[in-house]
């Protein structure tokens, strides 16, 4: 049986949100060890592409990133809070790109910057560092997460032919 991938039922857009939540939160369980660091490579990250493909996985990944950082996270509030804004974010920007019809390859962009650019603004704060400082560090782990994300959302994109 084929499944017409853009006119999924509710039942189905469930399932495959749960499915991906659920993978977010493995990946981010096995990778927690380099995933909180001074450089944060966060590969789970780059499952946010996934919303250029399918734009209902927004809430989905955001609530993937806020319950994440309330398992593995260590700044409580602020991870959590913080954390579900920025996936939030950055998965519209990668659905906003999908809805344009641009690239897949820039969605690159919103998984490198949002994470970085963001999750700098309280941990700079919290941990007294200058804010450019965190944010280039940051910048580091989320480059690799933003290249691997543009090139799932692009190989996807091909194999299931959403053009």
């Amino acid at each position: 049986m084929k499944t017409d991938i853009k006119n999924m039922d509710k039942t189905r857009k469930l399932c495959f949100s749960a499915l991906v939540m659920a993978i977010y939160i493995v990946l981010m369980y096995l990778t927690q060890s380099f995933a909180f660091g001074q450089y944060q490579l966060r590969i789970a990250t780059a499952i946010y592409s996934l919303a250029y493909l399918f734009s209902f996985l927004v809430a989905p990944l955001a609530l993937a990133n806020l319950l994440s950082n309330l398992l593995m996270g260590g700044f409580g509030f602020f991870d959590i809070v913080g954390g579900g804004l920025v996936g939030l974010l950055t998965a519209g920007c990668c659905a906003w790109l999908g809805k344009k019809r641009l690239s897949a390859a820039l969605t690159a962009l919103p998984v490198t910057l949002i994470p970085s650019l963001g999750v700098a603004s309280w941990l700079s704060y919290l941990l007294w560092l200058s804010y450019w400082v965190t944010a280039l560090s940051l910048l580091v782990g989320q480059f690799i997460s933003g290249i691997a994300g543009a090139l799932l959302s692009s190989a996807l994109k091909k194999i299931w032919k959403l053009d």
